[in-house]
């Protein structure tokens, strides 16, 4: 169990969390800038003869009285975008961390990207998808925004279903100007409203990362047998999950992601599966610089 994951169940505060986790992250990695990218990750590596002395962190050379290079740092002027799915599915619990569920993860994802777009300067703006309705955060600089957004992303609560796509197109008017947008979802809904729309943003030759978020139990199909379940997002019926239902859950699951992997690459559109059980920073570095992977 990632005590991250752990720090995230049992504490309100989000900024906490977010201080820990990117703090975890350590001196191997900082937020650089590239044209058209937006928050990205770049590493540093020991300083070489012929490297430009402008690229060397001095403040990381006093600490460790060594030369250090960043790597591929180049301004950008793009604004970031963070899109949450706060749909009703997005209230499943793990069942291994108590406390813990995919909107809590993804909040704190989604409050990291923001807090580094912050540092860099970037404007950073929000859009929250829950109950068919959009709720817009226009996108700003500096700390008083971070603490907005921060404030949005911890007041989201998981409920009803994704906005119509008719709503959605009409939310996007930041599409306008170049965007780097970073959407978490549990992708559950697919072909849906969201990846149309994330689809679409593409194809305008926007930056577009998506985090795909399940629980392990989903993942493995490790549900208790003595639990029944309603869809929270469709008013029909109880199931239950018995061992007679597993091996048909996993056909299932594994044909759904392999549809929305398939579109993803189809579309360009990257996107990082990861288990809310999985240490954060882990999965933060992934999905801001080696995105796809189930």
């Amino acid at each position: 169990m990632s005590a991250s994951s752990a720090l995230i169940a049992h504490t309100t505060k989000l900024d906490l969390v977010i201080r820990h986790v990117l703090a975890g992250l350590g001196h191997g990695i900082h937020a650089g800038r590239e044209r058209g990218a937006g928050v990205e990750f770049s590493e540093y590596r020991a300083y070489a003869p012929g490297d430009e002395w402008r690229r060397v962190d001095w403040k990381l050379a006093a600490r460790a009285d060594r030369y250090f290079v960043r790597e591929a740092e180049r301004d950008s002027h793009v604004a970031v975008w963070l899109i949450l799915d706060a749909s009703a599915s997005m209230a499943e619990p793990s069942r291994s961390i108590d406390g813990l569920d995919k909107l809590s993860y993804a909040r704190t994802q989604l409050g990291c990207v923001a807090a580094i777009a912050q540092r860099q300067g970037d404007a950073f703006g929000l859009v929250i998808l829950n109950d068919g309705k959009v709720s817009f955060t226009p996108a700003s600089r500096g700390p008083r925004q971070l603490q907005r957004v921060l404030a949005q992303l911890g007041r989201a609560e998981a409920r009803g279903a994704l906005p119509s796509a008719e709503a959605l197109k009409a939310s996007l008017h930041f599409a306008v100007s170049p965007s780097a947008v970073y959407a978490a979802s549990d992708l559950l809904d697919w072909p849906s409203p969201l990846s149309q729309a994330l689809m679409r943003l593409r194809q305008m030759r926007h930056d577009v990362r998506v985090l795909g978020l399940q629980t392990q139990a989903e993942i493995d199909a490790s549900f208790p047998d003595t639990q029944a379940y309603r869809d929270p997002e469709q008013d029909e019926g109880v199931f239950r999950f018995g061992s007679d239902l597993r091996d048909g859950y996993r056909r299932n699951r594994e044909a759904h992601f392999d549809t929305v992997t398939a579109q993803s690459r189809q579309n360009d559109l990257p996107v990082t599966f990861a288990a809310i059980e999985q240490a954060p920073g882990d999965v933060l570095r992934r999905w801001l610089r080696r995105p796809g992977g189930r």
